[in-house]
């Protein structure tokens, strides 16, 4: 094989083998349709390199412009991919305006005014265009991780690679008449090798990326309580330990909200697991609904609930908890009968000094007792302070 066929080969070969894994992939992660748009832009990229070197039956000029078209519907499954991850689908609309406004002033100067330097530029350029929007739009979202940083720094460098290296060798080798020797010339090998290294790249890092998602999910997985939604024990408390390590000697304030169902052992006696299931979920919607997106709330086993809430004082935590006590007594509950009253009681605690989650918890679990043994339905707070280890020091000082 020469030298040329092999360099014209190994683009096709190194896309249709990223192609069949970003396939593969999202097989495994149909909730991942951004891999299946990367596995189109990779088999679409093979298509374009091919009918570079091999001219179909329909002509040289129409086999041309098919190769350009597979081309443009690669870069804008790319770079839609890209953003699409990322939830930044607004700048869907400049990628195919540049990806098929090269197309067409490629199709001018391949139909209309006949000039191969002119289509090399309009393909180039439009194409840089593409890369520097995907790299504007993960500019956002650079310092999100690893992945993110290195994507952007490849969107930069193919964004240079397709406006820099074309006028550099063009200004040098061009301007091009003809495609006889086009193939065996400094710019072609050049874009040949360029395009390999960095949709290598790319694709390395999206695979990375792509990795990480799985790893996050499944890790949030762990964390969550199926039936409710919320948080579980584990998950609720590494949470809250980040978020009290994060407010530690600062002055905001921040309450525990912690919530006990009523009665809940009869219900499911009466009623049913499942409607039993169904009051579980209906109260972590009320829950979340009352809490905002700043809490953290969880479900810590059983009928027991929590909720941190941080910029919240007594006052703020207890006006949330009779919300939520209120909301939910009033129903209905869906699986119980619309004369079925279902009701929670709760305890609140706010945070005093460096107090640690357990002693908080534990003075929260002492109001929600009182709650309990006061009639339940209600709202009880704790306005003890904390214990604290006797030490001489502490002695003198006072």
């Amino acid at each position: 094989m020469d030298t040329g066929l092999f360099i014209a080969l190994l683009n096709p070969a190194i896309a249709l083998a990223l192609a069949a894994a970003f396939l593969m992939l999202w097989l495994y992660q149909r909730d991942r349709p951004y891999l299946a748009v990367l596995a189109v832009a990779y088999t679409c990229s093979a298509t374009g390199f091919l009918l570079q070197y091999f001219v179909l039956p329909i002509g040289f000029a129409p086999t041309k412009f098919l190769s350009n078209l597979s081309f443009a519907i690669a870069a804008c499954c790319l770079a839609g991919a890209i953003v699409a991850r990322y939830g930044r689908l607004t700048s869907l609309v400049a990628v195919i305006l540049l990806a098929f406004g090269g197309l067409a002033c490629f199709s001018w100067f391949l139909f209309v005014q006949p000039d191969l330097t002119m289509r090399i530029l309009t393909m180039n350029f439009a194409f840089g265009g593409v890369t520097l929007v995907v790299a504007a739009e993960l500019w956002v979202v650079r310092k999100n991780g690893p992945a993110e940083t290195i994507l952007f720094v490849l969107s930069l460098v193919s964004g240079l690679n397709f406006f820099v290296r074309t006028i550099v060798l063009v200004e040098i080798y061009g301007p091009f008449v003809s495609y006889d020797g086009f193939y065996q010339s400094v710019y072609w090998t050049t874009a040949q090798l360029s395009h390999a290294l960095l949709s290598l790249l790319t694709a390395l890092c999206l695979f990375t990326a792509a990795a990480l998602d799985v790893v996050k999910a499944l890790k949030a997985e762990s964390c969550t309580d199926p039936l409710s939604g919320l948080l579980n024990r584990r998950g609720f408390e590494e949470a809250a330990e980040r978020l009290l390590e994060v407010k530690s000697g600062k002055s905001m304030p921040l309450a525990l909200v912690l919530a006990d169902l009523d009665h809940f052992k009869s219900i499911n006696d009466r009623y049913g697991h499942d409607a039993g299931d169904k009051v579980i979920a209906e109260f972590a919607t009320r829950l979340r609904s009352g809490c905002g997106g700043f809490a953290i709330a969880g479900r810590l086993g059983g009928e027991e609930f929590a909720v941190l809430l941080p910029a919240c004082d007594l006052a703020t935590a207890q006006l949330f908890a009779e919300g939520v006590r209120s909301s939910f007594r009033r129903g209905p509950v869906a699986g119980l009968p619309a004369n079925a009253v279902v009701t929670a009681s709760f305890g609140i605690a706010m945070r005093t000094g460096e107090e640690s989650l357990g002693q908080l918890m534990r003075r929260a679990d002492e109001a929600l007792y009182q709650a309990k043994k006061l009639g339940r339905d209600s709202v009880r707070l704790s306005y003890q302070r904390p214990e604290t280890t006797f030490t001489p020091e502490a002695f003198r000082a006072t």
